[in-house]
């Protein structure tokens, strides 16, 4: 990769890391998930720093091009991130249901407790 690429990286890292940063700070963004992007974003410091470090990499992995075996890695990360995501929400969805049904059941108790006490002189 060349020079320029090797500092987009960097910035592109470094920018990343600031906002997570920001998000958390701002609460908009819970600390286990802003882990998992910090944690991503520190890993791909070494490709800003160390032009040469991806080749290696891709020589280990048997790739030829060295950015495919970034590209490749990348992918299985955002796939591993959308299937705990799904995960997440497939549990969220299931309290929120359980949660609608306690409030329709106490509901229902509530106005038939009224219904009883307006019935009753």
């Amino acid at each position: 990769m060349s020079t320029r690429t090797h500092l987009v990286v960097l910035v592109g890292t470094l920018a990343t890391i600031v906002f997570i940063l920001r998000l958390v700070r701002l609460r908009q963004l819970r600390s286990k998930y802003a882990l998992i992007w910090l944690i991503t974003a520190i890993a791909l410091l070494p490709l800003g720093f160390f032009p040469g470090i991806l080749e290696p990499i891709a020589d280990w992995f048997g790739v030829d091009y060295a950015p495919t075996a970034f590209a490749f890695v990348a992918i299985g990360f955002l796939f591993l991130v959308v299937v705990h995501f799904s995960w997440e929400l497939s549990r969220l969805e299931t309290r929120v249901r359980k949660l609608a049904e306690e409030l329709a059941l106490q509901n229902h108790d509530r106005l038939s407790r009224e219904g009883k006490d307006t019935a009753a002189p």
